[in-house]
This record gives structure tokens, C-alpha cells and sequence, in this order.
């Protein structure tokens, strides 16, 4: 099972045995990827659910307000009778507390092994400037290479902001755009000009190389950490 439900609390039988069997095939299924040192999207959809289940917790009543803002109006209005429902229900109400209380701490484990890996793939990737960093840096190049080899692969970047809770945050998209085949004359440096003189909208891009001493999956793993890596370098530069 590669992810639950948003609802799978609620959704279909409300039993904690059921629930219980649903929750720890997840679970399985989360630690075989961290096994492959794959994090993400399985670490960020962790994450969601954790944090569900304590808001649920901690108010003592279904937050169906939490849910992603994806969901439909028709979607909405289905948890919100659903729920109404269930708060009224005292022996349902009892069974998703008691799932709760199951499931909290196992989802907490399984978090902690992620943030063990998050942070031993960190502890391997160094980050630094190709050539001279421009003042602007919110936009650019984004170089990965892994295990010292020849391969690069390439991404351009761009910081993005948004509000919530009046809180503001900073996050990064990214494109890939090519591999190029690093050598003798093909050094950090000679890429960084050929993207300039092929994308002239970024006539002196910041452009950053994340290098892996160990192999990791790119897209699962490595690009993810790296993006953090360089969000954190650049809002505070």
C-alpha cells in the first residue's frame, strides 16, 4: 500500500482491527522504501497523516477542515455529514480513539527512521557556489553528481513564497533539463556558461552543485535534500 486515504480514518469500516491492519500494511510498505533510501513522497505523505491524526487528538473531534484544499465541494460535504455523524456516535467515537492511540506512536517511529535518513543522506551531500553567486539567487541551476562519476544532472530552479496562518514560507520548484557528461574540458564551470549562452532569459544565473559521496536515488532522494539544502542557504544569504 503506497499511501492512505486522507480519510481512511473515517472511510468505510470503522473497526480497530481493520484500521489496524490498513495502518500497519502502510507502515510496511513506508519502511521497505526507506530501506531502498527512497524519502520522498513517502516522508511528506507520513508526515500528513501524522499530523492529522494529532490535530484529531489534540481538539478531540474530526478536523475535516485539515484535509487538503484539493478536495471537491461534493467531497467536503460528505466528510462534514460523515463526521457530524460520527462525533454523536459514542461507541464509534471510542473505536477511532483507541485507533488513534495505535496509531500515533507507530507513525512516530516510522518518522523517526526518515529523519535518520533524511539526515545521513544530508550528512553526505556538500553544496557550493559554480563560479561567482550573483545577488539574485531565487532563481538559477541546481548541478547534482553522485559518487564522484562523470554524470551530472542538471535542474533549474525557483524559490517560490506563500502565506498561511500568517506565516510566510519559502519553497523551490524544479526542472530537469538535462545530463551532461562531466570531463576534461566539460568542467562545472563550462556547463554553467553553455546554460547561460542556451538560456539567455538568465544571463548570470546562481547556480549551485549538490555532490553525494555515496549513491542515493536521484529523484526520491537526493534532489529532495538538496532542494532543502539550498531553500536554507538561500534565505539566509
Amino acid at each position: 500500500m503506497d499511501s492512505l486515504k486522507h480519510d481512511w480514518l473515517t472511510e468505510g469500516l470503522i473497526d480497530y482491527e481493520y484500521k489496524k491492519y490498513i495502518l500497519l500494511a502502510y507502515l510496511k510498505n513506508i519502511g521497505s522504501r526507506f530501506n531502498q533510501s527512497e524519502l520522498y513522497p513517502f516522508m511528506s505523505d507520513l508526515i500528513f497523516h501524522y499530523r492529522n491524526l494529532i490535530k484529531v487528538k489534540e481538539s478531540k473531534k474530526l478536523m475535516y477542515d485539515n484535509f487538503p484544499e484539493t478536495l471537491t465541494k461534493a467531497d467536503f460535504n460528505k466528510l462534514r455529514l460523515t463526521y457530524d455523524k460520527i462525533v454523536n456516535d459514542d461507541e464509534v467515537m471510542q473505536q477511532i480513539e483507541e485507533i488513534i492511540a495505535f496509531a500515533i506512536p507507530k507513525m512516530k517511529g516510522m518518522l523517526e527512521e526518515g529523519k535518520e535518513l533524511f539526515e545521513f543522506v544530508e550528512e553526505h551531500i556538500e553544496l557550493e557556489p559554480v563560479g561567482v553567486s550573483p545577488i539574485y539567487s531565487d532563481e538559477g541551476y541546481l548541478f547534482i553528481n553522485q559518487d564522484a562519476s562523470m554524470d551530472v544532472s542538471i535542474f533549474r530552479y525557483q524559490m517560490t513564497f506563500f502565506e498561511h496562518a500568517e506565516e510566510k514560507y519559502r519553497s523551490m520548484t524544479t526542472e530537469f533539463l538535462m545530463n551532461e557528461i562531466r570531463g576534461i574540458s566539460t568542467t562545472f564551470e563550462n556547463i554553467k556558461v553553455g546554460l547561460t549562452k542556451r538560456f539567455t532569459e538568465l544571463p548570470n544565473p546562481a547556480t549551485y552543485l549538490a555532490s553525494s559521496r555515496l549513491k542515493f536515488p536521484l529523484n526520491e532522494t537526493v534532489l529532495p535534500v538538496a532542494k532543502r539544502m539550498l531553500v536554507r542557504r538561500i534565505s539566509v544569504s
